[in-house]
C-alpha cells in the first residue's frame, strides 16, 4: 500500500477537523486575548427574507496585525533583522529596513493619523507607488485598528472616484508622483483631485508623500491636504507615537476592491484574525519561507491581493525580509533585473506573474542574463523556488525555468504554479514546499515536494475544499472541464463577505449554486490519475469558446500555442463564423529577437502552430486564423490578458468597422497595445480577410 504524501496528509487533517488544525495554527500568532473557539458557523438572513451559511474564524479573540508584523519581532530581540529591501531602478535609489526602524516609522505614522482624526474601524484609502511609505501606511492604519483600501496606483479617476464612493474613507494616503517603468514620473495631483472632485463623498484629509522626482505643489491646508515629511518630521520632534490597538478576530483589517461583472468594483473584505493565522501557516506550508535568513521577491503591486498578502503581511508575519520593487521585469533597464535582485539580496523565494516570465522570454530568447550572466557566476545559488500566479501558467515557461533553475539554482529548486484570488487571499491550490507529516514547522522533517506537473496549478490547499461541477452543481468526473467552486467554510485568509454588501456577496457567489458552493468564477479540470486533486485552471468561465456546440478553453489552445519553440506568447479569442458561430483565432508573439514586420505568419509557423493545435486539442479546435506582433497583446496591470479588448477589435473587423472604438478598461498597463493591435488586425484582414466572412467549410473548399 502507498503512503500518503504529507501534503495530502495535511489537507485531509485540515479538512476532516478544522477546529483543531487551525486552533494549533493559531498558537503561532500574538493574541491580545485568545480566541474562545477556532470556527463559528451561523446564518445570515438578506433584505428578501433568503438566508445563507455563514462562518467567523477565531471568535472572541483580539488580535493586532501590526504587533505580530513589527513589535513582537523586536520584543523578541530580533530588531535588528532586515525587514524591507526597498529597490527602485527607475529612480536609481535603494533602501532597507530592519524591525527597529519599521517599528520606529509605523509607530510615529500611527500618532500622526491618530491627531489626523483616524481611530479604530475608519477606512483610510491607499492610493501610492511601491515605495517604503506605502508599506508603513498599511501597517500604520493596522496599528489604529483602522481599516485600509488600497487601490492601485495609476487607476483613473472615474475608478478610482468609485473606490472613494465605495469605502467612505476619511483620508487618502499618496504621494506626489509614481514611476511606471521607464516612462518617467506620472503625477498623482490631478488624478487625486479629479477623483475627490467626482466622488460624492470627500475625505477629510489628504495626506501626500512628496518625491523628488514630481512635487506636489502646493500643498492647500484648506482643503485638507498635508504634507506627509512634515507631519512625521513634527511628530518625531514632540516624541509623538501609537501603540498598536488590539480588534476582534473577526473586524476588518483591509478592503481590496475587484472587478465585478456589473462594472462596479466589489470589495473584499479581509478579516483580522484568520488573515494573519492563514497567512502564517501559507507562507511556510506552501512557500517554503520560515522566518529569518529567508527574502521573499514578490514582483507584483501593494495594489493587487499578491502584493498584501506576499509583499507585505505574510513576510513580516514570520519575520523574514521582503524585497519591494519599484519597476519592471524589462526595460528598467532591461531583461536582466529580477536576477540581479536575486543575487543582490540573496532571494531565496520569488513570486511573480508568468506575463513577467513571457516578457523576459520575449526580449532575452537565449537566457543570456539567467544563464551566462548571473548562473554562470553562481549568483542565483540562493534561489530555492520560483512562484508563478495571476493567470494561467503554459507549460513551456514552467519547464524552460524548472530546467534554468536545476542548472543554477539551490539543490532541489522548483517552478510552481499556484492558483488564487482576491476572494480567497492566499493560494487556493499549489504544489507545497514544506508539508510536514505532523506540521510543526520547527521541528518536523520536511517531505520531498509532489512532483510538478507542468499546466498544472497544484492541489488544493487546506481549508479549500476544491470541486469541478456542471451547470447546474452537479460534481462531473475527474478531467472533464466544468465550474470551479469550493464549499463553505473556506479557508481561514478567504473573505466571508463584501464591504457593506452582503446581498452583493450572495448574489456573486453563493446564488447560482443555491449556497452549497461557492462559485470562483473560475473554469477548469481535476485530472482523472492518481495525483489526488491537482487544480488545472485554464481559463475564466468566459474565456471558453464554443465551437460548433463543442466547448474548448482558450487557455488550453494557448498552452497548445505556446508549446511552440518559437512562440513566447498567445492570445486565443473567437472570431465570428456562419457555420460554427465562433471559431479560434490567435494572436501570436515570436520569441526571435528580429520579430517579423508582416501580420500575417509565414506559412511554415502557421502549419507548425495548427498541428500543436489538432494533436493537443483536436481538430475541431482548428484556428479561424492568426496574427502575429510584438506588443500587441494588451494586459492588465496585474499582469492578466486582455483578451475581450482583442476579441472586440476581430469582431468589428468583421463586420467592417475596423476603426470602432473598443472598451479599454482603466486596469490596462499599456494602451498603446490596443493600438498596436488594431493596426495588425487592419493589416490581416487587408491581406486575408476577403473570405473571413464566409462559413469555415467554404474556405477550406476555396484553399483546395
Amino acid at each position: 500500500m502507498v503512503s500518503e504524501h504529507a501534503q495530502d496528509l495535511v489537507y485531509s487533517r485540515a479538512n476532516s477537523n478544522p477546529d483543531d488544525f487551525w486552533g494549533m495554527h493559531a498558537k503561532n500568532v500574538h493574541w491580545h486575548k485568545t480566541p474562545e473557539k477556532i470556527i463559528e458557523k451561523s446564518k445570515k438572513t438578506l433584505k428578501g427574507g433568503v438566508s445563507h451559511d455563514h462562518w467567523t474564524w477565531f471568535p472572541g479573540g483580539e488580535i493586532s496585525t501590526t504587533f505580530n508584523c513589527v513589535d513582537r519581532h523586536v520584543r523578541d530581540g530580533k530588531g535588528s533583522n532586515i525587514a524591507i529591501y526597498w529597490d527602485s531602478p527607475v529612480t536609481g535609489a535603494k533602501e532597507q529596513f530592519t524591525y527597529n526602524q519599521l517599528l520606529q516609522e509605523v509607530e510615529t505614522l500611527a500618532g500622526v493619523l491618530r491627531e489626523e482624526g483616524v481611530k479604530q474601524g475608519d477606512v483610510v484609502l491607499i492610493y501610492m507607488p511601491m515605495i517604503s511609505a506605502a508599506i508603513f501606511a498599511m501597517l500604520a492604519i493596522a496599528r489604529l485598528g483602522a481599516i485600509h483600501a488600497v487601490v492601485f496606483g495609476g487607476f483613473a479617476p472615474a475608478a478610482l472616484a468609485q473606490r472613494i464612493e465605495a469605502s467612505r474613507p476619511k483620508a487618502i494616503m499618496t504621494a506626489s508622483c509614481g514611476i511606471e517603468g521607464s516612462k518617467g514620473p506620472s503625477g498623482y495631483k490631478k488624478m487625486i483631485e479629479e477623483a475627490v472632485e467626482r466622488s460624492t463623498f470627500k475625505p477629510y484629509k489628504t495626506i501626500i508623500w512628496q518625491r523628488d522626482e514630481l512635487r506636489w505643489d502646493p500643498v492647500l491646508k484648506e482643503n485638507g491636504q498635508r504634507n506627509w515629511q512634515r507631519l512625521v518630521k513634527s511628530a518625531r520632534n514632540r516624541g509623538l507615537k501609537a501603540d498598536a490597538v488590539s480588534v476582534k478576530s473577526e473586524d476588518g483589517l483591509y478592503i481590496i476592491y475587484t472587478s465585478g461583472t456589473t462594472g462596479l468594483p466589489k470589495g473584499v473584505v479581509r478579516t483580522a484574525g484568520g488573515h494573519a493565522v492563514g497567512l502564517n501557516f501559507s507562507i511556510k506550508h506552501l512557500f517554503g519561507v520560515h522566518g529569518p535568513g529567508d527574502v521573499m521577491f514578490t514582483a507584483s503591486d501593494i495594489g493587487w491581493v499578491v502584493g498584501h498578502s506576499y509583499i507585505v503581511y505574510a513576510p513580516l508575519l514570520i519575520g523574514a525580509a521582503t524585497v519591494l520593487f519599484e519597476g519592471k521585469p524589462v526595460g528598467t533597464p532591461d531583461a536582466s533585473t529580477f536576477w540581479r535582485i536575486v543575487e543582490e539580496y540573496k532571494v531565496t523565494t520569488m513570486f511573480t506573474a508568468p506575463t513577467a516570465l513571457r516578457a523576459i522570454r520575449r526580449e532575452d530568447g537565449e537566457n543570456t542574463f539567467f544563464e551566462k550572466t548571473y548562473g554562470a557566476r553562481g549568483g542565483l545559488k540562493s534561489l530555492r523556488a520560483l512562484f508563478l500566479a495571476g493567470e494561467r501558467s503554459e507549460p513551456s515557461i514552467v519547464e524552460m525555468y524548472q530546467r534554468l533553475l536545476k542548472r543554477h539554482c539551490a539543490d532541489g529548486a522548483l517552478v510552481v504554479d499556484n492558483w488564487w484570488s482576491s476572494e480567497s487571499g492566499s493560494p487556493i491550490s499549489g504544489v507545497a514546499l514544506s508539508a510536514t507529516a505532523g506540521e510543526d514547522f520547527a521541528t518536523q522533517q520536511r517531505a520531498r515536494p509532489l512532483p510538478i506537473k507542468p499546466g498544472s496549478a497544484g492541489k488544493a490547499m487546506p481549508g479549500f475544499d476544491v470541486q469541478v461541477v456542471d451547470d447546474e452543481g452537479h460534481p462531473v468526473e475527474r478531467g472533464q472541464m466544468g465550474n470551479m467552486v469550493m464549499s463553505i467554510p473556506l479557508a481561514p485568509t478567504a473573505f466571508t463577505t463584501l464591504w457593506g454588501d452582503e446581498d452583493r456577496f450572495y448574489k456573486s457567489y453563493l446564488k447560482r449554486f443555491h449556497g452549497r458552493w461557492v462559485d470562483t468564477g473560475d473554469a477548469g479540470m481535476i485530472d482523472k490519475d492518481g495525483y489526488s486533486k491537482p487544480v488545472s485552471i485554464m481559463s475564466r468561465s468566459d474565456d471558453i469558446l464554443n465551437v460548433a456546440a463543442h466547448r474548448f478553453s482558450t487557455g488550453a489552445m494557448e498552452q497548445a500555442i505556446t508549446s511552440h519553440p518559437n512562440v513566447a506568447e498567445a492570445a486565443v479569442v473567437g472570431i465570428p463564423d456562419q457555420l460554427k458561430g465562433h471559431l479560434p483565432f490567435a494572436f501570436i508573439t515570436l520569441s526571435t529577437h528580429q520579430h517579423p514586420d508582416a501580420a500575417v505568419p509565414d506559412e511554415k509557423v502557421s502549419k507548425e502552430v495548427q498541428k500543436l493545435v489538432r494533436d493537443q486539442i483536436g481538430a475541431i479546435a482548428s484556428l479561424g486564423g492568426m496574427i502575429q506582433g510584438k506588443g500587441m497583446i494588451p494586459k492588465t496591470r496585474s499582469g492578466k490578458t486582455l483578451r475581450r479588448v482583442l476579441r472586440e477589435l476581430i469582431e468589428n473587423a468583421t463586420h467592417g468597422q475596423l476603426d470602432k472604438e473598443v472598451a479599454v478598461p482603466s486596469t490596462i498597463e499599456d494602451k498603446e497595445a490596443v493600438e498596436v493591435a488594431r493596426a495588425k488586425v487592419k493589416e490581416y484582414f487587408r491581406l486575408k480577410g476577403k473570405d473571413l466572412h464566409k462559413p469555415a467549410e467554404a474556405r477550406a473548399r476555396a484553399k483546395l
